[in-house]
């Protein structure tokens, strides 16, 4: 398919993938696939449509790669900061208890030790 072929079908919602929300591409998405999904596909339609789709799940999947590798950054570094907030030498025990604080729970254990971190 040519290029000035390409431009005279797109409708003014085909802006540029990366342009997109991840919601409004997942929309768009779902819309392809109902069009697929019909008894009578428009044939003229049908490249430009499957095109489009492709456009979209490259640049979703993009984003969802992206998206988890700067979880698997950002997960170690909040763990660590927890660690670091929580341990004995950012905040001793004498500290709440000359403020009169509870330094231990009923069980005698630090509240420290019920932080997940």
């Amino acid at each position: 398919m040519n290029a000035e072929r390409r431009e005279d079908e797109t409708s003014p919602d085909d802006e540029p993938v990366e342009g997109l929300s991840y919601m409004a591409a997942s929309r768009e998405l779902d819309g392809i696939v109902e069009f697929f999904e019909k008894s009578e596909v428009d044939v003229d339609q049908l490249v430009a449509r499957l095109e489009r789709a492709t456009a979209i799940v490259d640049e979703l999947d993009k984003r969802i790669r992206r998206t988890r590798a700067q979880v698997e950054e950002l997960v170690p570094k909040l763990e660590a900061a927890g660690r670091t907030a929580a341990s004995p030498t950012a905040v001793g025990p004498e500290a709440g208890a000359a403020a009169g604080e509870e330094v231990g729970g009923e069980d005698g254990k630090s509240d420290r030790d019920a932080l997940p971190f």
